[in-house]
């Protein structure tokens, strides 16, 4: 048995150790945020590309003093209006991608959702995003705000799950963290709202 003194320097350098192999404080790595852009539904009037709606906003600019903290070195954007605002919140510096909108729907009479985007394709267009992303910019934290389907196909993809397996929707202007160092890509937080609470 190790001594008291033994046993806690092991301890603190195996969970060391943990922490790297999960990315966690490596010198190199890009920490990517997903955020879903904010609320544009509640008494929406444009259907087609709506604004943020007033919670929207106010959700957004929660948002934006919490990345303003950490200091990210860029913000990418969808296209859509919705996510536009959500990113302009933060910086009038948006960098939009074409590539980063939501999958491609379309809504029943009955308010059901028939993707039309099958969720591989859509991984793979995030994936690429990603990729250009991480090239551009390694060692530094970027802000990507996009959309919760894309979102979740992209975090499916990175955790090797099959399409369905995550079930979980990302909340409005929710967070969520990837951490990427070469070929090796691990989910740091899923869905994350601290900012509205």
């Amino acid at each position: 048995m190790l001594a008291v003194a033994d046993g806690s320097a092991h301890l603190s350098r195996a969970m060391r150790s943990l922490e790297a192999a999960f990315l966690i404080g490596v010198e190199g790595v890009t920490e990517v945020w997903l955020v879903r852009h904010a609320d544009c539904y509640r008494n929406m009037v444009e259907a087609d590309d709506p604004p943020l709606s007033h919670l929207g906003r106010e959700q957004a600019r929660r948002l934006a003093e919490r990345v303003r903290r950490v200091n990210p070195a860029v913000v990418y954007s969808s296209p859509y209006r919705r996510a536009i605002e959500t990113a302009r919140a933060i910086t009038h510096d948006v960098v939009v991608d074409q590539r980063l909108v939501e999958i491609a729907l379309e809504i029943d009479e009955d308010g059901t959702l028939d993707f039309q985007e099958m969720p591989d394709v859509a991984a793979a267009r995030m994936r690429a995003v990603l990729n250009d992303v991480v090239s551009k910019h390694p060692g530094e934290r970027v802000i990507i705000v996009g959309h919760g389907a894309a979102i979740i196909a992209c975090l499916t993809d990175v955790m090797r799950l099959e399409p369905g397996q995550l079930r979980m929707l990302p909340y409005y202007t929710s967070v969520s963290t990837l951490r990427v160092l070469g070929d090796r890509w691990m989910v740091g937080s899923l869905g994350d709202v601290a900012h509205l609470e």
